[in-house]
């Protein structure tokens, strides 16, 4: 079992944002740029391209809703995109509130919040939702 599956079990906590029975959006822990989240399929799949189209199509479109709320609770000139998949076993979508092309570098020192100010950022995502 991942990390993010045990997240979706409720066995480990997260700054969830959004959720449907089959797709959960949450603040990445260790985020580039404030916002930063990680959209996942609650069905475990490690590689993205290895879920089933409808599942894919989903998670997807689950994504731009997200993106969208993103784009009004988080002042930025896009929301940036990507697909790694090596940290974790379990297909997931970075979601990054970007102005630069350099914010998308994850390279760059992760940057650290309080509890308190993960909440927040949750919730205003949540409200832009």
């Amino acid at each position: 079992m991942t990390i993010f599956s045990k997240i979706v079990a409720g066995d480990i906590p997260a700054y969830k944002v959004a959720e449907t029975l089959e797709f959960l959006a949450f603040l990445d822990i260790s985020p580039l740029t404030e916002g930063h989240l990680l959209v996942i399929p609650k069905k475990e799949v490690d590689n993205l391209f290895d879920l089933d189209d409808e599942t894919y199509t989903g998670l997807m479109l689950f994504a731009k809703i997200v993106a969208a709320g993103m784009k009004k609770a988080i002042p930025c000139n896009r929301i940036g995109v990507t697909v790694i998949g090596l940290e974790v076993p379990h297909a997931h979508i970075h979601l990054i509130p970007i102005n630069t092309m350099g914010d998308m570098n994850f390279a760059n020192p992760k940057l650290k919040f309080t509890p308190e100010q993960f909440r927040a950022t949750a919730d205003k995502i949540r409200e832009a939702l």
